[in-house]
């Protein structure tokens, strides 16, 4: 009974949200309820993906008085799963069939740089700041708290073991893990 309940919500929770994204494609779900939801007009979302509950999609234009142009992409058949934050002031681009497990960060920025003159600030008067795009390939497998960085490409079919940290590019079909991760298995 609980079961069709949530499905129920989940339903209606997307419906609801629908006009909000730039694109939501056919079959999309958003799952009741997400935690944080700021700029959907910046987000698109593919066919058939499904977005768990306690979901962060954070698209910034403006903080603190800077302007942004941010895009975040999910391609189709992808698994965001439960608690995931995916958050962008430039771009994320991610390909279809991704699945990751919970906790997992996707980010392209961070609250300031890393020197005396931003790090003397409080985190929330920090200008946000990204060393680049995030580029995720099709195919891709994040484990449980997986963190991926500003400034990184993950090949096709890359698969990344559980709590690392990626803040280089990993090749399409290799397996990382650690922190930093690090390619352990190319195939």
């Amino acid at each position: 009974m609980s079961r069709i309940i949530n499905y129920f919500f989940i339903r209606i929770y997307t419906l609801f949200l629908r006009p909000r994204f730039a694109h939501l494609g056919k079959g999309a779900h958003i799952g009741w309820k997400a935690l944080r939801l700021e700029g959907l007009q910046y987000i698109s979302v593919g066919d058939k993906t499904f977005i768990a509950s306690g979901v962060q999609l954070t698209a910034w234009d403006s903080h603190n008085g800077n302007r942004y142009n941010p895009s975040i992409t999910i391609g189709n058949y992808c698994a965001i799963r439960e608690n995931c934050h995916i958050t962008a002031i430039n771009s994320i681009a991610i390909g279809n069939h991704l699945l990751t497990g919970t906790n997992v960060l996707i980010t392209d920025n961070s609250h300031g740089q890393s020197i005396r003159e931003h790090m003397s600030l409080p985190f929330t008067e920090r200008p946000l700041y990204s060393k680049g795009p995030v580029t995720i390939g099709n195919h891709v497998w994040l484990g449980n708290n997986v963190c991926v960085m500003p400034g990184v490409t993950i090949g096709d079919g890359a698969i990344i073991g559980a709590n690392s940290v990626v803040t280089h590019n990993i090749p399409a079909y290799a397996v990382a893990a650690g922190i930093p991760a690090k390619v352990i298995k190319q195939l």
